[in-house]
């Protein structure tokens, strides 16, 4: 800086110098005043006019360019163009920077409502979008309470106490709930997390109903054997032979109801707890499809009529174990809500490039309403009829998870009293090829 004030006065002096001179020894001393004067006044208008062209910059738009200048006013020029430069390029990395977080947050998975002390809508991510059913676009700078009205909210967010999460189950989308959490962080601004836990609540209400199904379908059987059981202790004298042999007979009933619902628990959890089959095993399913059919009919005892048809080279890689209980499920299921005197079809067949194992019957039907839950674990359409047929609720949800480890898919189509068709269908990956011998 003193270096640009000596150069202004070096500058000064040999403008002096330069016209006092020669005026002083021609015209006298006042004439040469007066040329000092002069130049000094016009030394001094240019540096004016350069004062007022950075006072213009200055109270300008943000990107007009510095002026140029020359002698000291470049050196100044320079000097701000240079600091320009530099905050410049700050402005920039602190706004890349600024769009970094700003994408980050859009991208969790998490909502988030920034909000100042007086409840005023700051900024929304997406995801908090969605769950408030809000817009940043037309509620920013809207009091929160407006959107989020539930009085348990309010009181949470008066109470001031936020070491724990508040439940929140909006009405605006049928069957969410939220867990919210709010973190108070800078000067007057305050974070409201929302995570959508329905999926969580889905999950435990499950496992309390799986809980409780279990319980009851063992609580039958183990109340007739137990009460049997007690009955024979006390003395067997005091019934007949053929009570006695009755009374055996339902003990060893109910033991092998709870002995088959116990090893399609285990099933199911084995299934539920592995991945996909990664085995290649080669299944030939046209002996395992003859096996299921004169299972059914023994199952049937002659009360309906039983057809098998295998269209095409009845060939999958996958697990044979896990295959034969699902097909075994669907048909057996068939038999029993399908009434005396009728029919049960087995199917084979390739349509599509999919290999497909249809079990159609005549029986009872199922109302559309209940097709979505059938391979719910312990779903039952009619309980009643559904334990007078001997199964355990669970023959559907085995089904699916054995086909879903197959990467195949169940459909289920069905006319209330004409009957109902199964259909498992699999990828073209899980079909030998024709041409590929089989393994004996």
């Amino acid at each position: 800086m003193t270096s640009v004030w000596l150069r202004a006065l070096g500058l000064l002096l040999l403008i002096g110098s330069c016209v006092f001179a020669p005026l002083w020894i021609i015209y006298g001393l006042p004439w040469a005043l007066a040329g000092a004067i002069g130049s000094l006044l016009l030394v001094l208008g240019w540096h004016l006019f350069q004062l007022a062209r950075l006072i213009r910059w200055l109270h300008g738009p943000f990107d007009a360019p510095l002026p140029e200048g020359s002698g000291v006013w470049e050196i100044a020029f320079a000097g701000l163009h240079r600091r320009v430069r530099i905050r410049s390029g700050q402005q920039q990395v602190l706004s890349d920077t600024l769009k970094r977080f700003t994408r980050a947050a859009q991208a969790l998975p998490d909502g988030i409502i920034v909000f100042n002390r007086h409840r005023h809508i700051d900024w929304i991510n997406k995801t908090a979008e969605n769950h408030f059913q809000m817009s940043v676009a037309t509620d920013q700078g809207q009091t929160l309470t407006n959107f989020i009205r539930q009085p348990d909210f309010v009181n949470y967010l008066d109470a001031e106490r936020y070491d724990q999460p508040l439940i929140y189950r909006s009405g605006r989308v049928e069957g969410q709930s939220l867990l919210l959490q709010v973190i108070p962080y800078g000067e007057d601004q305050t974070l409201l997390l929302s995570r959508d836990i329905s999926h969580l609540e889905r999950l435990e209400t499950i496992r309390r109903d799986f809980i409780a199904n279990v319980s009851h379908e063992l609580k039958t059987p183990l109340t007739v054997v137990s009460g049997f059981a007690e009955m024979l202790g006390d003395s067997t004298q005091t019934y007949s032979e053929n009570e006695v042999k009755q009374y055996l007979a339902l003990i060893c009933e109910q033991s092998v109801r709870m002995q088959r619902l116990i090893e399609d628990l285990l099933t199911l959890s084995a299934l539920e707890t592995g991945g996909m089959v990664q085995s290649d095993e080669r299944v030939e399913l046209e002996p395992v499809f003859r096996s299921l059919r004169t299972e059914a009919e023994a199952l049937s005892v002659g009360r309906h009529e039983f057809s098998l048809t295998i269209e095409a080279p009845a060939l999958l890689t996958g697990c044979a174990n896990e295959l034969r209980s699902a097909f075994g499920n669907l048909t057996s299921n068939a038999v029993r809500y399908t009434p005396a005197g009728g029919r049960i079809d087995l199917i084979w067949r390739v349509r599509g490039g999919q290999g497909e194992f249809v079990v159609a019957d005549t029986g009872i039907g199922i109302a559309p309403q209940h097709i979505p839950r059938l391979t719910e674990r312990f779903y039952r359409i009619d309980r009643s009829r559904s334990r007078e047929t001997g199964g355990t609720g669970l023959g559907l949800a085995i089904v699916k998870h054995v086909l879903t480890r197959h990467q195949a898919v169940l459909d289920i189509e069905s006319d209330p009293g004409k009957g109902s068709r199964f259909i498992a269908r699999f990828p073209a990956s899980r079909l030998v090829p024709v041409s590929t011998p089989v393994e004996r």
